[in-house]
């Protein structure tokens, strides 16, 4: 508040009106003076109220000669240097709209006079001020718009290519099936090979494709769900079937633990599309040991949870996780390709279906994903 200061101009209690009437006519821009006495304030004489005062009739013949005090406003409002100047605005404008005008008196924390603070001169920087924050405000609300706007483009030029792409892909995939049953025959284990390469690389750009068409559909809001019920335990015997075929030949076991006979009411294959892709990724990590996925009800949800003991995500890593195209990079990823979109994928659909993804983890001991999904309220346990 310091710097708002318009005067430190000060006069003493005891110092006579026509000796203070001078200094007022001799300097036209002096608007106002503290009166103060052992450097405390005690009153505040306006341009305004002398003049007044001395027009009067007789005014100079009855005041001059007495002390400043007498005349000065013996009131005034006074504040300390820790106030805000809008706490000082708004006791200035609770005054007497005879006084609302007059300057503010600043002391410091012992009480003594620092300055004089003009009201219309804070309300007009307040002004400024308020006008200049309306401008950002709304600046960057118009960014704001601008963005949204560029992302609902995005938005719909993903779901466009996207779909364009499926159907070539899925074409291609096909052909190069049956190029292979035709090259099984070939006595060349070149071509075989060759061919071999062709439907896996065929599969990965189809994985691709169809995981950039469910984020743009997520994002979109276009998701819908079909609800049923189903045996937890046949879900996950499905998706370790497809872990076993994931993980390919390495030292690694994949078992299923449920605690008897489970059923789920939600739609089964979205569900199955999370479960599949942490799957997918614990087998992509894990090198020997054991992927677990497993089931077991609490009292407002199911959790599912797939566990391995592959490679591990540092502390650090974890908020990277659900990135799209956020792959880590790490010495013990990098070597594995992706896109990064499937735990973003599962996320969002984990929060479609009503749940949601939390993930432990320690570098080098494994990885815990667990799906949580609410029980409906007719099936909760008392």
């Amino acid at each position: 508040m310091g710097a708002l200061l318009a005067s430190d101009l000060a006069v003493e209690a005891d110092e006579l009106v026509h000796e203070v009437g001078e200094r007022f006519f001799r300097t036209p821009q002096l608007q106002a003076v503290a009166v103060v006495r052992q450097r405390k304030p005690v009153g505040l004489l306006t341009r305004g109220r002398l003049l007044l005062k001395l027009a009067r009739g007789f005014g100079h013949e009855l005041y001059g000669r007495k002390p400043v005090a007498r005349i000065a406003d013996n009131a005034p409002l006074i504040v300390s240097e820790q106030c805000s100047v809008e706490e000082a605005i708004a006791l200035a404008l609770r005054r007497d709209p005879t006084s609302v005008y007059d300057e503010i008196v600043v002391i410091d924390r012992d009480g003594c006079y620092l300055g004089l603070l003009p009201v219309r001169d804070l309300i007009v920087q307040q002004s400024i001020a308020y006008a200049r924050r309306t401008a950002e405000h709304d600046a960057a609300l118009e960014r704001s718009r601008d963005l949204e706007k560029l992302d609902r483009l995005r938005s719909q030029f993903l779901a466009h290519a996207t779909h364009e792409l499926r159907s070539p892909v899925n074409a291609i995939a096909a052909l190069a099936e049956l190029i292979r049953d035709s090259g099984t025959q070939s006595t060349s284990p070149t071509v075989g090979s060759r061919l071999t390469m062709l439907v896996q690389c065929t599969a990965t750009l189809r994985t691709t494709v169809n995981n950039l068409l469910d984020l743009s559909r997520l994002e979109a809001g276009r998701t819908e769900l079909a609800l049923s019920d189903f045996s937890a335990g046949e879900l996950l015997e499905e998706v370790a079937t497809t872990a076993r075929l994931l993980v390919g030949q390495k030292p690694v076991l994949v078992k299923v633990e449920t605690p008897g006979e489970l059923w789920l009411q939600t739609d089964r294959n979205r569900l199955r599309q999370v479960l599949v892709n942490l799957a997918s990724n614990a087998a992509k990590f894990t090198d020997q040991g054991e992927i677990v996925l497993a089931v077991e009800r609490h009292v407002v949800s199911w959790c599912l949870t797939v566990r391995d003991t592959g490679c591990g995500i540092s502390n650090e890593d974890l908020a990277r996780l659900f990135v799209p195209f956020g792959q880590l990079e790490d010495a013990l990823t990098k070597a594995h390709e992706g896109t990064g979109l499937g735990l973003v994928i599962s996320r969002s659909l984990a929060k479609l279906l009503g749940g949601r993804i939390e993930v432990t983890s320690k570098v080098g001991m494994g990885s815990a994903f667990s799906v949580y999904l609410p029980i409906p309220k007719d099936q909760e346990v008392p």
